[in-house]
C-alpha cells in the first residue's frame, strides 16, 4: 500500500466508530494512555467538543481509520504559545508513513495558522519507532517521568518530548 492510497481529513461524526476500533485494538492502547474497551459514547463525547484550538485528524485508507491526532493549543493566557498533541496509528500501518503524514499535516497548522511556538507531547519510552518520529520532525527528549503509568499489569517510564520553533 503505497501513502497516496492514503488522505488526511479533519475528524467528523461518521469517524466514531472507526477511532474507537483503533483505540480499542490492544496493542494500540498498550501505547497511548487510552483505557480499553471504551465505548463509541466515549469517543463521540471526548472527540465531539468543537472548538477551534484543536486540530482533529484522520488518516483513512478505503474509508477505514488507520490512523488519529489530536492537537490542542492551550487555552491558559500565559501557555496559549503552546499546544500538546497525542496520535496513534494502527498496528498494520505503523512504519509505513502514515503517523509522519499525520504530524506533518499537524504541525503546518501548529506553526502557520495557531503560531504555536512549542508543541509537546508525552511518549511511553519504550516506544522506540514513536521516539524515533518525533525526532524526525523536531522533537527532544526534555525529561524522563518514571513510574508516569500503569500498563500491563506493570509501572512504565514516559518521555517528555518538545518542538521548540
Amino acid at each position: 500500500m503505497s501513502e497516496s492510497s492514503i488522505s488526511l481529513t479533519r475528524f467528523s461524526e461518521a469517524h466514531i466508530a472507526g477511532v474507537t476500533a483503533l483505540y480499542n485494538d490492544p496493542a494500540v492502547t498498550r501505547q497511548v494512555l487510552q483505557m480499553p474497551f471504551q465505548s463509541t459514547e466515549v469517543w463521540r463525547k471526548r472527540l465531539g467538543v468543537d472548538d477551534e484550538r484543536q486540530v482533529k485528524l484522520v488518516a483513512l485508507h478505503q474509508d477505514q481509520v488507520i490512523g488519529h491526532l489530536g492537537l490542542e493549543q492551550y487555552s491558559r493566557i500565559r501557555r496559549a504559545h503552546c499546544g500538546s498533541l497525542g496520535m496513534c496509528v494502527a498496528v498494520a500501518w505503523q512504519s509505513k508513513g502514515v503517523g509522519s503524514m499525520l504530524l506533518s499535516a499537524a504541525l503546518e497548522v501548529a506553526d502557520n495558522w495557531m503560531n504555536l511556538r512549542r508543541v509537546e507531547l508525552t511518549v511511553y519510552a519504550d516506544n522506540e519507532a514513536a521516539i524515533g518520529l518525533y525526532r524526525k520532525f523536531g522533537f527532544e527528549t526534555e525529561g524522563l517521568m518514571r513510574d508516569y503509568a500503569v500498563r500491563d499489569g506493570g509501572w512504565v517510564d514516559t518521555l517528555a518530548m518538545a518542538r521548540l520553533r
